[in-house]
């Protein structure tokens, strides 16, 4: 006899979401793609779906039925793809070498490093440090850079 009860999930169609019209739902998208991405709302650690539904003059279960059927994920997932996207940017950045990822984490919206690394490994299969660490080892420009700034900070000290 079996030891576990596995039953396959089955997708669950929520009603709501087939009451959004696909007029309103691609204005929606539109209009959520301007304050997530453009205006960068990804970035504000406290920016909810609650928040978006006021700028936006609607309702929570309309930005989850526009951003469940056009972007297939959730909201939460929806907004920490932009944050990785950002922070797999920022890993490489030159400019940002010094930083140390909890730095990274807070500049690209996350509110702790676990919720940073578990996104980013979920999204990337990697954890930011690994992909920084690869980008490093195919960038050896990168890594000289590195050295010279911590040779110059020993040589003042």
């Amino acid at each position: 006899m079996a030891k576990y009860n596995i039953t396959e999930k089955k997708e669950k169609e929520a009603a709501y979401r087939s009451l959004v019209s696909p007029r309103l739902m691609d204005d929606l998208k539109e209009r959520i793609l301007d304050i997530i991405l453009i205006q960068k709302k990804y970035k504000d650690k406290n920016y909810s779906a609650k928040q978006l539904a006021e700028d936006l003059g609607t309702n929570t279960r309309y930005i989850s039925a526009v951003v469940n059927v056009r972007f297939h994920m959730n909201y939460t997932s929806f907004v920490n793809k932009y944050r990785i996207d950002e922070a797999m940017t920022l890993l490489v950045d030159k400019r940002y070498q010094d930083l140390n990822m909890e730095d990274i984490s807070d500049m690209v919206g996350f509110s702790n490093r676990q919720s940073f690394y578990a996104s980013f490994y979920k999204i990337t299969g990697i954890t930011p440090r690994e992909y920084k660490m690869r980008h490093l080892s195919q960038h050896p420009s990168m890594r000289e850079t590195k050295k010279n700034t911590r040779k110059s900070k020993k040589a003042s000290e």
